[in-house]
């Protein structure tokens, strides 16, 4: 829990797992939110006094921020968010070239008539979720975030192969904010008819097709990122 204005910490070691999810799941949401710009720094100090716990369970939440892809670790600097400019974003952006689109063809080749079900509904429930919600200040809504998470995680998973899903589920994260940074550069990329594409290639079991798409799709996310915003 996050203790109130004047209370501390209790000595129940039992609590410390508690409170660094509870710190780790707040971090995570206010830097998925856009309420830490890119760069800005996180510093220990400020957010155990902000949180009401100890240095010990900030880092630990943000330790694990880092190891989900939003926080960087910096020499001798702390703790910050990372910058347009940082390289994981190319490598995050090559990695899932290099996986996703094998993924894919695997998924075409295997994927049974229950995955192409799955996949339409997945797509359904995509398109029909409004993508921002005013009383969420305007941002992604976290319904329309997971089920875009969920549409491109089904389209995958009828590779049956668990050990390159948990690749794909381990470098969503930091994928889905470079989304968010992405999106907000390029407010007119017609994300609607990309997924369209796919799944329309997908159950028509077209692989190049459909590799080919997935491929332009991460491309395009990372090239936002990289490109002055006049210019993505």
């Amino acid at each position: 829990m996050v203790y109130p204005e004047g209370m501390t910490q209790t000595a129940d070691p039992s609590a410390k797992p508690m409170l660094s999810e509870r710190v780790h799941t707040l971090l995570q949401t206010a830097i998925m939110r856009g309420e830490y710009a890119p760069g800005e720094a996180l510093k220990p100090q400020e957010l155990a006094q902000r949180h009401h716990v100890s240095l010990a369970v900030v880092r630990e939440a943000l330790v694990r921020l880092v190891g989900e892809g939003i926080a960087v670790r910096l020499p001798n600097r702390g703790f910050a968010v990372p910058d347009f400019s940082d390289q994981r974003w190319q490598q995050i952006a090559q990695a899932r070239r290099t996986i996703e689109p094998v993924m894919l063809r695997l998924a075409i080749e295997h994927g049974d008539l229950d995955w192409e079900a799955r996949v339409r509904a997945a797509h359904h429930r995509l398109t029909r979720t409004p993508a921002y919600v005013l009383e969420e200040g305007g941002y992604y809504s976290s319904a329309w975030s997971e089920a875009h998470r969920v549409f491109h995680r089904t389209l995958l998973d009828g590779c049956g192969n668990p050990v390159v899903l948990d690749m794909f589920d381990r470098l969503w994260t930091a994928g889905e904010l470079a989304r968010r940074w992405s999106a907000q550069r390029t407010p007119d990329r017609d994300g609607v008819a990309e997924h369209r594409r796919l799944e329309e290639a997908a159950l028509a079991r077209d692989a190049d097709t459909a590799a080919e798409v997935l491929t332009q799709h991460l491309t395009l996310t990372v090239a936002a990122l990289t490109s002055p915003p006049d210019e993505a």
